[in-house]
């Protein structure tokens, strides 16, 4: 009977020896299996999808710049994948171009991108010699001279500026720094009362050096010109077009009033008697 009982004890352990020898060797295939997937999904996500051209693109851009002519100004070719776009390079590029003032490109991954563009906006009208022509030039608040010729309607009444001496521009060219004030002043006034602006003809800048001038105001129903510093805001400019519609109801009215001490000051010519 001893015998008998130690031969079953013997028979039960084996059995378990063998059913987890089987265990682990699931495991191990379930292991390896998983390992390989693992790395497929790897191999498939980081090696492999970076390279696919992109299947999802959006472009955001604006009228006069279509999507093709935008891909080709970031330097974006057909068939481009999220590896071989360059963000940066891209965003330069296209921040170059005359029309676009700002440029953003954003890549997701594995196979979107997308390029968001802000056009510049013209906020005065200058005329420029080319080649014994004279054409309209666009120029922002910036000092960007971004389109020449052909200028097509900009939905606000803008400004002319005369007095800029400038041959044979390009798109892309930039004003001196000593301009830019003005431009941004118009900028804010264009932003909150473009009504004062219609009632300006021209704004002639009066040169004294090469970097120091002031303004002249020409207004569209007075025949008073207006002499300014440099600076132009909408205060002063509302009493200016408030002074010239009291001189014209006057019976003598001045060819100038000068408002760069800011007060206007003027001279009325007298009448001799007998003349």
């Amino acid at each position: 009977m001893s015998g008998n009982f130690s031969y079953g004890v013997m028979g039960e352990g084996a059995a378990r020896q063998s059913s987890s020898r089987k265990i682990e060797k699931g495991l191990k295939r379930l292991f390896i299996f998983t390992g390989i997937v693992l790395f497929a999904q790897f191999i498939w996500f980081f090696v492999i999808t970076p390279f696919i051209p992109f299947s999802r693109l959006e472009i955001r851009s604006f009228d006069g710049f279509d999507g093709v002519d935008v891909l080709a100004a970031a330097g974006i070719m057909e068939g481009s994948s999220f590896i071989s776009v360059n963000v940066r390079d891209a965003q330069q590029r296209l921040a170059a171009h005359p029309l676009v003032e700002s440029a953003r490109v954003i890549k997701r991954f594995p196979d979107r991108l997308s390029i968001f563009l802000e056009p510049r906006m013209a906020v005065a009208v200058s005329l420029a010699d080319f080649d014994g022509r004279q054409l309209p030039v666009l120029i922002d608040r910036h000092g960007v001279i971004f389109q020449i010729g052909g200028i097509q309607e900009t939905g606000a009444v803008l400004p002319v500026i005369s007095g800029l001496t400038f041959q044979n521009p390009t798109p892309g060219m930039r004003l001196p720094a000593a301009f830019v004030p003005l431009l941004e002043d118009i900028y804010r006034i264009l932003d909150t009362s473009p009504e004062l602006l219609t009632a300006i003809s021209e704004i002639r800048l009066n040169r004294k050096t090469h970097d120091d001038f002031d303004l002249i105001i020409f207004p569209v129903h007075s025949s008073i010109r207006v002499r300014l510093e440099r600076q132009l805001s909408e205060n002063t400019l509302r009493y200016v077009l408030l002074m010239l519609d009291v001189l014209e109801s006057g019976f003598q009215r001045p060819q100038e009033i000068d408002f760069r001490m800011g007060i206007g000051s003027y001279r009325i010519k007298e009448v001799r008697s007998g003349q």
